[in-house]
């Protein structure tokens, strides 16, 4: 398997960073063992602190030494696929840190830091931290942590919040958050790259306490003892209202009345995006990986008439409204002409399968063709973001979330859709061309 960590873990190298300036298209590399084997990091914040040299036996490698390391190992053509892919999106870069002894390779994908300039928190950049098992191809990661990374970057101006996008991904077994030497690494590689997290596919939300309570990092949010809650929550209430205002948009009231829902996934967010259509008077129908959840959903609702239907039936039925709340990439050229909703609307990340702004508009006009009202998701779905920065920033609690997500996500769907008509463009075009001079422009 092909991995920018083969060199890293062969000759004893703990650190890669990739630089990319998109404005005239250079790289910069750099290659680093910056702590010795063995190296306690359970002591993070206790006996050494971020900026420390943690071995007498420093090495530093430049870009041209970089490329002549990865050529020893048949490996440059492979590093230049990914940095095509930084480049396609107008990445900063990607950050990577490894841990040998529990063969733990995080890398922090970096979009934009101009945002979070001199917001005057250590946290410059806000995105999720996620797991993926060590089997899984690495590419495949890069490609899910650039994309995630980059739709970060638009997500949190949506949510109006001063942070840059990013996405951390950690190809690493089921954590154990008592393992304090594998917590303490996790909490130094986010700190080190100036992010503020909250848990994600495959981590548990516990995490965010042990790393507050053990005094590892101040950076992770979204625990069960946040005073916010843990995330779900507020990003499923922001996705329904914000699909209220898309319905209102096309019909003239925000009603959900009689509507017809398909909802894909019921995990942290899906949930409650059940529950809050179920307040309203929708044939729901649910679907997701685990039978068992969807039935226990089923049990804890009674007599509202949900239906469990299959996963691989759920995007394609003949309903009102597809909510996807599961994984992304759901949505691409040749599944496109199947749909027979009136309205994609959820809270999954990256429901166009794209790599670049451009494929995502192209995908979005053939759903639009379709007659589906369809906004990229990250303009309705930042509440999670909202919850931890409120968190991070302001102390706050559930009563001041709730207000904030009530302020700006339905004024920014109602917002952009009109938009959308007056410049004849598809919403998820509208939503990008309001942010883009924020992130590219002079």
């Amino acid at each position: 398997m092909k991995s920018l960590f083969t060199p890293l873990k062969e000759e004893g190298f703990t650190t890669l960073k990739i630089r990319h300036n998109f404005k005239d298209g250079s790289f910069k590399l750099f290659v680093a063992k910056e702590w010795d084997d063995g190296f306690d990091f359970s002591r993070y914040n206790k006996d050494f602190y971020l900026d420390g040299i943690f071995t007498e036996d420093a090495v530093y490698l430049n870009t041209k030494q970089v490329r002549v390391l990865y050529r020893k190992y048949e490996l440059e053509e492979y590093l230049d696929e990914i940095l095509d892919l930084i480049r396609q999106g107008k990445h900063f870069g990607i950050d990577a840190y490894y841990h040998a002894k529990y063969d733990i390779r995080f890398m922090m994908h970096e979009h934009s830091r101009r945002r979070g300039v001199l917001n005057k928190s250590h946290s410059i950049m806000a995105g999720g931290i996620r797991r993926h098992f060590p089997e899984e191809e690495e590419k495949e990661v890069i490609i899910d942590g650039l994309n995630l990374g980059r739709g970060m970057s638009f997500k949190n101006i949506a949510g109006n919040l001063p942070f840059g996008g990013c996405k951390a991904t950690v190809q690493m077994d089921e954590l154990d958050i008592t393992n304090l030497e594998i917590m303490g690494f996790l909490a130094y590689a986010l700190d080190t790259t100036r992010d503020m997290t909250g848990p994600d596919m495959n981590f548990p939300t516990e995490m965010s306490d042990v790393m507050i309570r053990e005094g590892f990092s101040m950076q992770y949010t979204g625990g069960p003892s946040a005073k916010t809650g843990e995330t779900g929550k507020p990003t499923a209430y922001g996705v329904y209202l914000s699909m209220k205002q898309a319905v209102k948009f096309q019909e003239g009231t925000e009603s959900l009345d009689g509507k017809s829902v398909a909802l894909m996934g019921l995990g942290a967010v899906g949930w409650y995006m059940g529950e809050n259509l179920l307040q309203e008077d929708v044939k729901l129908y649910i679907a997701d990986i685990q039978p068992a959840r969807a039935k226990e959903f089923v049990e804890k609702h009674p007599n509202r008439g949900v239906e469990i239907v299959s996963v691989d039936d759920v995007l394609y039925m003949d309903v009102d409204i597809v909510c996807p709340c599961a994984i992304g990439g759901i949505l691409y050229d040749e599944n496109i002409p199947r749909l027979r909703c009136k309205y994609i609307w959820g809270s999954a990340n990256n429901q166009l399968r794209a790599s670049s702004q451009e494929e995502e508009y192209r995908l979005a006009k053939l759903v639009a063709e379709r007659g589906i009202l369809f906004q990229s998701e990250w303009w309705h779905n930042t509440a999670g973001v909202i919850c931890g920065a409120e968190e991070y920033l302001y102390d706050g609690d559930e009563e001041s979330l709730r207000k904030k997500v009530e302020d700006i996500l339905p004024v920014n769907t109602w917002k952009n859709l009109h938009r959308a008509k007056e410049l004849g463009v598809t919403p998820t075009e509208a939503c990008y061309s309001l942010c883009e001079n924020l992130l590219y422009g002079e």
